[in-house]
């Protein structure tokens, strides 16, 4: 059986004395997308935190491509291709669309920026027209794109996403999912997801994690967790599609 992309083993994560995640156990399967969902709270920031080598986990071990990650400096964990499009978009405000994308590049050493710049254009076209505007300046829709963009800018093996639906309008939740979804099928981009949306998020995850209070209370495929009626009742009352 091949081994997986991603895989966390007994995870633990501490701030100072409390402890935030419990003995977690995930895998991401490469070609996969894999959703974690769980209430505001749970542990999911910093689960993907946790990946990406800040805070550290004090037990267990997080693994990448067979390669144990858990101790690395989290720009190592980068340049082996991982991307993150954080909580909140984080994008460099003063700077321009084109330069918060020129920071995603510099992971690969601009080894293909004029390409992937014209790919990130074509992917998301207001990031073109915008590309000369100060990101601290556009919607939150377009933040989010740029966020996204700017990640994808150093070819990641794995793309992790943290809330990527937070604060936005619905047309643009569906946007931001169908460009994710449509990475996933034609460039067989692994897609790590962390999502309070569990509607979209399920409906989109080929897996999916449900954590409570910093454990894996519950797993499946995305559809199956989606019909379970404990699973509505606890994240999906009055969702919307």
């Amino acid at each position: 059986m091949t081994a997986p992309l991603l895989a966390l083993r007994g995870v633990e994560t501490y701030y100072g004395s409390i402890i935030a995640l419990r003995g977690v156990d995930i895998e991401v399967n490469a070609g996969e997308i894999v959703a974690l969902i769980g209430a505001n709270g749970a542990g999911k920031s910093t689960l993907m935190m946790t990946i990406c080598g800040e805070p550290r986990a004090r037990t267990g071990a997080i693994t990448f491509d067979g390669r144990d990650i858990t101790r690395l400096p989290t720009h190592e964990i980068a340049r082996l291709g991982i991307a993150q499009s954080p909580e909140g978009r984080r994008i460099f405000a003063r700077m321009s669309v084109r330069e918060n994308l020129q920071m995603g590049a510099a992971i690969d050493n601009f080894a293909h920026y004029n390409e992937d710049l014209e790919r990130m254009f074509g992917i998301f076209p207001r990031l073109r027209e915008r590309a000369d505007q100060r990101g601290g300046t556009l919607s939150g829709g377009e933040q989010q794109m740029l966020a996204i963009a700017r990640a994808l800018m150093s070819r990641p093996r794995l793309l992790m996403l943290d809330e990527p639906s937070l604060g936005l309008a619905p047309l643009v939740v569906k946007l931001i999912f169908d460009v994710i979804r449509d990475l996933n099928k034609t460039r067989g981009l692994t897609v790590f997801l962390v999502e309070q949306n569990a509607y979209h998020a399920l409906r989109l995850a080929d897996r999916a994690y449900v954590l409570v209070n910093g454990s894996v209370a519950m797993q499946g495929e995305g559809r199956e967790l989606l019909a379970r009626p404990e699973i509505r009742a606890a994240y999906l009352e009055g969702a919307r599609e």
